[in-house]
């Protein structure tokens, strides 16, 4: 992918591929991460412990917070075909910044909808113009590793955030609402990061705006409508953390479940891009599905809290095996001038796919949870099959999964 009037950057970075943007958006995640997953796995938790909110209410913010990213992360991905990114980029994260601290001031849950509703529309319009600035910035036959560097040092914050936050709650006498406060910290220290990123030479403003019209590639969204279907059957790790809790997990053990499984997500995230850069995308993906529907039979199956310590970190690998992998996988199937609009499309319909898992999930979810589980493990078993029997006809007629190295 080109970055305007020069090739793109590939001397800094510790690995081979690695350009400057792609380093430094990596560690503008890494801070961010650290800020959101101090929180996450205790926002359920705040929720229905302090707030009193019902399991079915943390299903619909959750479900809504990320349909709210999906509709921004198609908008922004537009953007970021005709505007510069880097500001996309910045403003996103500021957004998304400043939320924690409204939570921290919340009483009830409505203002957390409020809170959750401005991170989550941070989130949705930052994503799309930083993945396209790390697949403008690589070599196709790279993007893999890119994408995968990038879902590793984000993951590492997940995995120093829950921790950090685990450790300040023992030392204020077990406060929840503090750590919302904190967390803003790590969160302004990403969006300083900002300004290290170079915006290319010639920005997507100068563009023939013909070349951004016309229908995207049969195959990319052949492609997007079976993630889609998966999507639907893919729920919030909110409602987890509470099937968590239903297994009997402390707060403090709970945490630590959360942090092992993003120690297995960032540590397997850069080896599963270097992987899809040598073996078509779609066994990859295929794979992490299989991952998921394991998971989720088994967090669904288990009546001893013992098993959350295997299963958990088991589902680390269906999203190191998925997240980057799917980003790369799709702009494999995408002109280099519709990277951005295709990128923020298939987040959309992934978050809004989300929004819909969330809901149903939430509502039948009941007093453990493990319908839901039971359900999406099944239907995800079924579409992993089919991803590994028939996945070659979703990219037939148009580029291969992968780019030889």
């Amino acid at each position: 992918m080109g970055t305007g009037n020069r090739p793109p950057d590939r001397r800094a970075g510790p690995f081979t591929g690695l350009s400057r943007n792609v380093v430094v958006l990596s560690w503008v995640s890494f801070f961010q991460d650290a800020a959101s997953e101090m929180l996450y796995p205790v926002l359920p938790l705040f929720l229905t412990g302090v707030l009193g909110a019902p399991p079915s209410v943390v299903g619909l913010i959750e479900g809504l917070a990320e349909g709210t990213a999906s509709v921004m992360k198609a908008v922004s991905g537009r953007l970021a075909d005709i505007r510069r990114r880097r500001p996309l980029v910045a403003a996103g994260y500021g957004i998304s910044s400043l939320s924690k601290l409204v939570i921290g001031f919340a009483t009830g849950w409505p203002l957390v909808l409020v809170a959750r509703f401005a991170d989550r529309f941070g989130k949705g319009l930052r994503t799309s113009p930083r993945d396209a600035l790390i697949a403008a910035d690589t070599a196709p036959e790279h993007r893999g590793r890119a994408f995968g560097f990038n879902r590793a040092l984000d993951t590492a914050g997940a995995v120093v955030g829950p921790l950090a936050g685990l450790a300040l709650y023992e030392a204020l006498d077990h406060r929840i609402r503090p750590l919302f406060f904190v967390a803003f910290v790590p969160a302004a220290a990403s969006v300083a990061l900002i300004g290290l990123v170079r915006e290319p030479v010639t920005p997507p403003v100068h563009r023939n705006a013909r070349q951004l019209r016309g229908p995207l590639p049969r195959r990319y969204w052949r492609v997007v409508v079976f993630l889609t279907l998966f999507g639907l059957a893919n729920f919030s790790d909110a409602l987890l953390i509470l099937r968590v809790k239903a297994l009997g997990l402390s707060f403090v053990e709970i945490i630590l479940a959360y942090a092992l499984y993003n120690v297995s997500y960032a540590i397997l995230s850069y080896p599963a891009g270097v992987i899809s850069d040598r073996v078509p995308r779609r066994i990859v993906f295929a794979t992490g599905l299989g991952i998921f529907a394991a998971a989720y039979l088994g967090l669904g199956a288990v009546t001893s809290a013992g098993w959350v310590w295997f299963l958990l970190p088991l589902y680390g690998g269906y999203t190191a095996l998925t997240d980057g992998v799917g980003k790369a996988w799709v702009a494999d199937l995408l002109p280099e001038e519709r990277v951005g609009s295709g990128l923020g499309f298939y987040q959309g319909l992934a978050g809004g796919a989300a929004l819909l898992a969330g809901v149903w999930a939430g509502l039948a979810w009941g007093s453990s949870g493990r319908l839901p589980l039971l359900v999406s493990g099944v239907v995800v078993a079924g579409l992993a099959g089919v991803l590994l029997v028939a996945g070659d006809r979703l990219e037939r007629g148009g580029v291969r999964s992968r780019v030889p190295a």
